[in-house]
């Protein structure tokens, strides 16, 4: 770690996502630009990035760690865990493991990330999967959501475990004493869902959560809970979902507001009430999924991501990092495990 307790090091994996390096090098230089605490270990291609990061970047808070491996946005997840062990991925995540800095950041592969992140840093004791945990925006403030793709079929322990990593989370990084939690269902009636839902409730209500029963999908962006447990496949079409209407409905307002010489002159009397929308509905501001329940700090950055989006995903572990987060939760588990014992 770093020999100043007030400041935070992170890995950050400069050669994933879709555009690699062309996001990433201005998405950090931004962010150490935001954050002032901020030190980075830029992992990936040492000429690549000495051309992309100098001389912007701050010198005394930036490292490049060298790599000569990338993991390919569609290569198998077993591929890049059994060949790609000096990818950027890999070795920012050994960052992590070895103490070097407080979280990491990544915009590659999902499952090679997942699983080399498993690989590497094991999972938290009382924990048998992780899951991808994510902000997404409402009218007003925000909900947490896990899981949202990284399994499929969970069993109802497994949803348990989710809402008791997933409400340690909203506690510690948001100051809120007791989270709302909500299991996501079919429907509201206690005699709707599968028996794993029926099951997951039950073990639910029997904790010290603040558990207040099921949601369905209008809750997830008009309802009041904290935090939303699900599986990860219907967690994953939920997510994708939403990010595809918000595309659609920015892509149609566009449209009609450009039909005629009459609409473009709506347009420009609108122009801010446009961008308003345009704010509160930008994915860009959340970005940045945590892979929850593995023994560290580790964000996925959409692999679509711009310069911002992947500023604010560096932001998002920076948040974890300096809040301790992993081990709250690992306290957090603890404690419940001793009840239950």
């Amino acid at each position: 770690m770093s020999g100043t307790s007030s400041l935070i090091r992170l890995s950050v994996d400069m050669m994933g996502g879709d555009q690699g390096i062309e996001v990433t090098a201005p998405g950090l230089l931004d962010a150490l630009s935001r954050y002032p605490d901020l030190i980075c270990h830029a992992v990936g291609d040492p000429e690549q990035l000495h051309d992309a990061l100098s001389p912007s970047a701050p010198a005394d808070r930036l490292i490049v760690v060298p790599s000569s491996e990338v993991v390919e946005m569609d290569e198998p997840p077993a591929s890049a865990l059994r060949f790609k062990k000096d990818s950027s991925m890999r070795v920012a995540l050994n960052q992590l493991s070895e103490g070097a800095v407080s979280g990491c950041v990544s915009a590659g592969n999902t499952g090679a990330l997942m699983a080399t992140a498993r690989f590497v840093l094991k999972t938290l004791p009382g924990i048998d999967r992780p899951a991808i945990i994510a902000v997404l925006p409402r009218p007003a403030g925000h909900v947490h959501m896990l899981d949202l793709g990284a399994n499929v079929g969970s069993p109802p322990e497994v949803l348990f475990q989710f809402g008791l990593m997933g409400s340690s989370l909203v506690r510690t990084l948001e100051g809120t004493d007791a989270p709302t939690v909500g299991l996501l269902n079919v429907g509201s009636e206690e005699i709707k869902g599968s028996d794993t839902i029926k099951t997951a409730s039950d073990m639910l209500k029997n904790s010290d959560l603040n558990y207040v029963g099921y949601v369905e999908g209008d809750d997830i962006f008009n309802g009041d809970v904290d935090l939303i447990v699900c599986d990860g496949f219907e967690g994953n079409i939920a997510l994708k979902t939403s990010e595809g209407l918000a595309q659609m409905l920015t892509k149609v307002i566009r449209e009609e507001f450009t039909k005629s010489v009459f609409s473009k002159l709506a347009a420009l009397i609108a122009k801010p009430v446009l961008r308003a929308f345009q704010a509160r509905i930008d994915h860009r501001r959340y970005n940045g999924a945590m892979l929850l329940g593995l023994r560290g700090v580790v964000i996925k950055s959409h692999g679509g991501a711009d310069q911002t989006s992947f500023s604010n995903a560096i932001g998002a572990a920076r948040l974890a990092a300096s809040k301790n987060l992993i081990s709250q939760i690992e306290s957090d588990l603890e404690a419940t495990l001793a009840l239950a014992d």
